[in-house]
C-alpha cells in the first residue's frame, strides 16, 4: 500500500511539473511568433524596390507594416551595415569597419554579440545563407547551426535561395538570416536604377518568393516574423556616407499580429534605423535586449505593443 501511495505521488508530481512546463507564461510579446527571418537585399534603394517588377515585395507591403524611409549606418557600406543590422549597435561599437574578407590583423568577429549568438544561448536554432564571402565575419563558431557563405567573393541570388530553401526544408531554423547580393553587384557594374539593376531587383524578388514559399511548405511561415530590408542604397555606380540615396533603405515586417498595409511613417515621431532590426527580432522572440545597444524594437508594427525586456548586465 505504501509503495502504491509513493508511486502515485511521484506520478502526480511528474504530471504537475509537466503541466507547469507546458503552461508556463511566455516572455514573447506575440505568442504566435515563434521564429524570425531577416532577409537583406544588398543595395536595394527603397524607390527602386517599388518601381521594379517586385510582386513579392509589393505583396509583403500589402500584408505587413513598412517604411521606405528607414536608414542604414552612416558609413552606408555592406559589411559594417550588416553587422549593425544583426548586433543592434553602430560600427563604432561592433568594431567591424572593414568591407572585405576578414583582415588577418583584426579581431575575427564583432565586439558585440550577434542575433545568432544571443538566440543560441537561449536554446534557439540559427541559420544563415549569405551571398558574399565577407559574411564569414558573422559566422562566429558555435553561433550558427547551419551556414552557407560562398568560398568565392560573391555568388548569385539563386545560389543563396537554393541553400536557404534547403535549410528551411530540412531544419526549420528558428532564427534565420538570408542575404541576396545581386542588386548591389548590378549597381556597381551598371549603375543604380540602370535597366540591368532593375532586372536584378526582379531576380532578388523572385528569390525572396522562393524562400517564403519554402517556409510556407514547411508550415513555419505563419509563425514567423519576416523582416525584409537592405544594407544601403546607392547612386551612379557607388554608395557611401553623407548621401541620402545611399543611406535610405526599405524596411518591411510581416507576421502574426503585424498590422496589414500599414505605412509606419503614419507615426510622425518614429524613425527606423538598421539597428532596430536586431532589437525587433530580440523583442518578438523574448530574448534579452542589452541596454547598451543603439536599436529599439519597432512596436508600432503591432496594434498592441508589449513590454520591453532589457538586459543591463553588460
Amino acid at each position: 500500500m505504501m509503495r502504491f501511495f509513493i508511486s502515485a505521488c511521484l506520478i502526480l508530481l511528474v504530471s504537475t511539473v509537466a503541466d507547469a512546463q507546458t503552461t508556463r507564461p511566455t516572455t514573447r510579446p506575440v505568442p504566435a511568433i515563434r521564429r524570425v527571418m531577416i532577409v537583406s537585399i544588398d543595395g536595394l534603394r527603397p524607390d527602386l524596390a517599388i518601381r521594379a517588377d517586385t510582386p513579392t515585395i509589393h505583396a509583403l507591403m500589402q500584408s505587413g507594416s513598412f517604411s521606405l524611409w528607414a536608414r542604414t549606418t552612416e558609413v552606408s557600406i555592406t559589411l559594417p551595415s550588416h553587422v549593425s543590422m544583426l548586433t543592434g549597435v553602430s560600427p563604432a561599437k561592433h568594431k567591424v569597419d572593414w568591407n572585405a574578407d576578414r583582415p588577418a590583423n583584426r579581431d575575427s568577429y564583432p565586439a558585440f554579440p550577434t542575433l545568432f549568438e544571443i538566440a543560441k544561448k537561449e536554446g534557439l536554432t540559427t541559420a544563415m545563407s549569405a551571398g558574399k564571402s565577407k559574411f564569414e565575419a558573422l559566422a562566429k563558431p558555435g553561433t550558427l547551426d547551419w551556414s552557407y557563405v560562398p568560398r568565392i567573393e560573391v555568388t548569385s541570388d539563386a545560389s543563396v535561395a537554393k541553400q536557404a530553401v534547403e535549410m528551411i526544408k530540412s531544419h526549420q531554423p528558428q532564427v534565420m538570416f538570408v542575404h541576396f547580393p545581386g542588386v548591389d553587384v548590378a549597381g556597381h557594374s551598371k549603375g543604380w536604377a540602370s535597366p540591368e539593376q532593375m532586372a536584378a531587383i526582379h531576380v532578388a524578388d523572385t528569390s525572396l518568393g522562393q524562400v517564403i514559399g519554402a517556409a510556407r511548405d514547411a508550415k513555419t511561415f505563419d509563425e514567423t516574423l519576416l523582416i525584409v530590408t537592405a544594407d544601403h542604397g546607392g547612386a551612379g555606380r557607388t554608395h557611401g556616407p553623407n548621401d541620402v540615396r545611399s543611406r535610405l533603405i526599405p524596411w518591411i515586417a510581416v507576421g502574426p499580429g503585424v498590422r496589414a498595409n500599414y505605412d509606419l511613417t503614419q507615426a510622425a515621431d518614429l524613425n527606423i534605423n538598421t539597428e532596430d532590426t536586431f532589437a525587433t527580432a530580440c523583442f518578438v522572440l523574448g530574448l534579452p535586449i542589452d541596454s547598451q545597444i543603439d536599436g529599439k524594437p519597432i512596436q508600432a508594427i503591432f496594434s498592441k505593443p508589449a513590454q520591453l525586456l532589457i538586459d543591463s548586465s553588460r
